[in-house]
C-alpha cells in the first residue's frame, strides 16, 4: 500500500476553496468572538457585582448571551457549509474510483476478488467520509480557538500563560505514538473488512448459495464468516481503545492545571497580584485553550489513520489502464463495412509463458462467416476476445476496414462489434431493461423485434409480467437456453456490423438451436460473422473454416475443402 500525502488529499477540495475560504472566515470569526467572553466574566466578577451597578451588569451579561447567539449561529452555517463540501468531496471521489474502475481490462477483473472492489468503494470511501466532512473545519476551529486563546491568556498574565503550556511537549509526544499505533490497526482492520465482503459475495451470491448447497458447506462458510468477523471484532476494538490510557492521561493532566494556576495565584510571591476576575477569567481561557489543544491532537490522529484509507483508495486510482482509449482517436468510415483482419497478431496472458495465440493473420471481408474451431484451449476465445478489445495484442494488430482497433474509441468499437459469449450475465431487473441496456433509446417494438430474432419472444410473452418480469439475480429466473436467447437478443438489439458469437448456443437443446440458428442466418445477411463453436454443424455453411490448435491455425478453408483433405478438421467431424 502506497503512502499518501496530504498535499494530494489536499487537491480533492481544490474545487471547493471559495466555499472553504468562507468557512475558514466564519469559524475565525466565530472564535474571536468567543473570546470575549471571558473578558467579560471579568468584568461582572470586578467591576459589576462589587459595585452594584445594575445597569453595567444587564450590559455585560446582555453581552455574554448576544456573543453566544452569534457564535452559535456561525457554528450552524459553517457546520452546513464544510458537510456540503465533505459530501461534495466523498461523491465525487466514489464516482472516480467507480469511473477508474470500469476502465480497467478484463484482465483486472480476472485477478481480483469482487468483494475487495466492493470495498474499496463502500468501505473505504465511507471511512474517510467523517474525516473529509469535519477535519478541515475542525482544525481551523481548533487552531483559530487555541491562538486566540493563547494571546488573550499572555494579555491576562504571561506568568500563568508559560504554567499552561507545559504539558504540550508530552502531549504531542503521546499522540504521534496514537497515531502510529491507528494507523497499523486500521490497515488491518481494512484488509479483514474486504475478506468479509469477498465471503459475503461468495456465499450470498446466487451461485455461491447454490455451490454452498451442493457440496453441503452451509457450516463451513458460516464457521469462516465467524472468524472473520471475530477478527475484525478484535480490530475494531483495539482500533477504538488504542492510545485511549495515555490520551486518558493528558485529560487528567490537563484538568489539574487549574489547581496548578490557583496554587500559583496563591503563593506569596504572586499573592495579591491578580484579581479574582483575572484568575476566573484566565481559568476559563486555560480550559477553552486545552479543548483545542485535544482537538488538534486527534485530529492529527485520525487524519494520520485516514492516510491508511486514501492509500488503499488511491492505490485503485493509480492502477495503469491497460485497454483505453487512443489520444488521437480515428473515425470509422459511415457506413462501416466491417472488414476484419488479424495481421500476425500475438498474445500472451500475464504471468503466461506461452503465447494464448501465436502469430496469426485472418481476412474476414465485410459481410462474410468465419467459423473458429478446436479443442478447448486451443485459443478460440482468445481470438474472439481481442476482436471486441478485452485485450490488446503483444504484436501484431488488428483492424476493422483498415484501421487498428486501438486507435478507435472504445464506445465506437463497442457500437460496431456485438458479441454473445457461452457464459451469459443478466442484470437484476426486468426483460425489457436487460435487453435496453444495450440500447437505451431502443423502443418497445425494437425490443420484441429482437426478442423475436432470437426466438424468444414467445417464452417472455408467456410470462404473467411479459417483457416486465424481473430475471431474477445473474438471471436465474430462466433456463440456461432461454438466458441464451435474452443476451442473443440483447446483442441482436445493437445492430452491429460485426457478431461475435463464442459458444453462442452452446446452452441450446438441439431443437432450439436450430431455430436460434436460422434466426442467425437470416441476421448474419450483410455482417461480418465470427463463429466459435465445439459443434461443427453449426459451421458447416461458413464462408472459412480455421482450425486452431495451441494458438496457431493449422488449417484454414471451406467445409468441403478441409474434409477433402483429411486433416484435423475431417478427424473432428469423424
Amino acid at each position: 500500500m502506497q503512502d499518501v500525502s496530504l498535499r494530494r488529499i489536499a487537491r480533492l477540495f481544490k474545487a471547493h476553496r471559495l466555499r472553504l475560504a468562507v468557512v475558514t472566515g466564519l469559524i475565525m470569526a466565530s472564535s474571536v468572538l468567543g473570546m470575549a467572553s471571558p473578558f467579560l466574566l471579568r468584568e461582572v466578577i470586578d467591576r459589576a457585582l462589587p459595585r452594584q451597578d445594575v445597569t453595567l451588569l444587564a450590559w455585560l451579561v446582555t453581552g455574554m448571551v448576544a456573543v453566544a447567539a452569534v457564535t452559535a449561529a456561525l457554528g450552524v452555517v459553517q457546520t452546513w457549509m464544510s458537510a456540503t463540501v465533505g459530501q461534495r468531496v466523498v461523491h465525487q471521489l466514489r464516482i472516480d474510483v467507480f469511473t477508474h474502475l470500469q476502465r480497467q481490462s478484463v484482465a483486472f477483473f480476472t485477478r481480483t476478488r469482487t468483494g475487495e472492489i466492493q470495498s474499496r468503494i463502500t468501505n473505504d470511501v465511507g471511512g474517510v467520509q467523517s474525516v473529509v466532512t469535519s477535519t478541515a473545519a475542525s482544525i481551523t476551529s481548533n487552531l483559530t480557538t487555541a491562538v486566540a486563546s493563547a494571546i488573550a491568556m499572555v494579555a491576562l498574565s504571561w506568568q500563568l500563560s508559560l504554567v499552561s503550556l507545559i504539558v504540550l511537549p508530552p502531549a504531542l509526544h503521546l499522540s504521534r505514538r496514537v497515531a502510529k499505533m491507528r494507523k497499523e490497526i486500521t490497515a488491518l482492520r481494512q484488509t479483514e473488512l474486504a475478506d468479509l465482503n469477498v465471503t459475503i459475495e461468495e456465499g450470498l451470491s446466487i451461485s455461491g448459495a447454490q455451490l454452498s448447497k451442493t457440496m453441503g458447506a452451509g457450516a463451513a462458510l458460516v464457521e469462516r464468516f465467524r472468524l472473520s468477523s471475530t477478527r475484525l471484532i478484535d480490530l475494531q476494538m483495539r482500533s477504538q481503545l488504542a492510545g485511549r490510557w495515555r490520551m486518558a492521561t493528558m485529560s487528567v493532566i490537563f484538568a489539574a492545571i487549574p489547581a496548578i494556576i490557583y496554587l500559583s495565584a496563591g503563593l506569596p510571591p504572586t499573592a495579591g497580584t491578580l484579581s479574582i476576575g483575572t484568575l476566573v477569567a484566565f481559568t476559563t481561557l486555560q480550559a477553552g485553550l486545552f479543548r483545542p489543544l485535544m482537538g488538534l491532537l486527534n485530529v492529527g490522529v485520525s487524519l494520520s489513520t485516514s492516510k491508511v484509507l486514501f492509500g488503499r483508495i488511491f492505490e485503485y486510482l493509480d492502477l495503469p489502464v491497460e485497454v483505453d482509449d487512443p489520444a488521437q482517436p480515428v473515425e470509422l468510415p459511415d457506413p462501416v463495412r466491417g472488414h476484419l483482419r488479424f495481421e500476425n497478431v500475438t498474445f500472451r496472458y500475464p504471468g503466461s509463458r506461452t503465447a494464448a495465440i501465436d502469430n496469426i493473420c485472418l481476412d474476414v471481408p465485410a459481410g462474410t462467416s468465419l467459423a473458429l474451431v478446436g479443442e478447448t484451449g486451443s485459443g478460440k476465445t482468445t481470438i474472439g476476445a481481442l476482436i471486441v478489445r478485452f485485450h490488446d495484442p503483444a504484436a501484431g494488430r488488428i483492424t476493422i476496414d483498415g484501421i487498428d482497433l486501438r486507435d478507435l474509441r472504445l464506445a465506437d468499437l463497442a457500437g460496431v462489434v456485438g458479441m454473445v459469449s457461452q457464459e451469459t450475465y443478466l442484470l437484476h431487473t426486468t426483460v425489457r431493461e436487460n435487453l435496453r441496456y444495450a440500447r437505451p433509446d431502443a423502443t418497445d417494438a425494437q425490443i420484441e423485434q429482437a426478442a423475436r430474432a432470437a426466438q424468444i419472444h414467445d417464452v417472455i410473452a408467456g410470462l404473467p409480467d411479459g417483457y416486465d418480469t424481473v430475471v431474477g439475480s445473474r438471471g436465474h429466473r430462466f433456463s440456461g437456453g432461454e438466458k441464451q436467447r435474452i443476451a442473443i437478443a440483447r446483442t441482436l438489439l445493437r445492430d452491429p456490423r460485426i457478431l461475435v458469437l463464442d459458444e453462442a448456443t452452446s446452452a441450446l437443446d438441439t431443437s432450439t438451436e436450430r431455430a436460434v440458428q436460422r434466426a442467425f442466418d437470416e441476421l448474419a445477411r450483410g455482417r461480418t460473422t465470427v463463429t466459435i463453436a465445439h459443434r461443427l454443424s453449426t459451421v458447416r455453411d461458413a464462408d472459412q473454416i480455421v482450425v486452431v490448435d495451441r494458438g496457431r491455425i493449422l488449417e484454414q478453408g471451406t467445409h468441403d475443402t478441409l474434409i477433402s483433405v483429411g486433416g484435423r478438421y475431417a478427424a473432428l467431424t469423424a
